[in-house]
């Protein structure tokens, strides 16, 4: 079985690629791994979910607060997505001996 290198241009590609993430992770801005739950029947209201060694924890939102942690938890699928892309990309690099 043949391994399959990549061209210097399919190299080079990928390292812009890979500059093009890295720029991108440096405006993400702060990150909060974790989920926004509503507890309670009669009045709902929205908690920050996490589970930590087993343990979930949870913090009172109200309105005040819903709208950072929404995007505190955006920002850290945002970051997860970026790392998972950069991942594939170094993974290639790394099989064609072009880190």
């Amino acid at each position: 079985m043949k391994k399959k290198t990549l061209s210097a241009v399919q190299i080079g590609a990928a390292k812009k690629k890979l500059a093009s993430l890295e720029r991108a992770l440096a405006v993400i801005g702060p990150v909060m791994r974790g989920n926004i739950v509503t507890n309670g029947k009669r009045h709902p209201q929205p908690y920050f979910s996490l589970n930590k060694d087993g343990k979930t924890r949870l913090i009172y939102l109200g309105e005040s607060r819903l709208a950072k942690a929404q995007q505190l938890s955006k920002n850290y699928r945002k970051l997860i997505e970026i790392t998972e892309e950069m991942t594939v990309i170094n993974m290639e690099l790394l099989k064609n001996d072009a880190l």
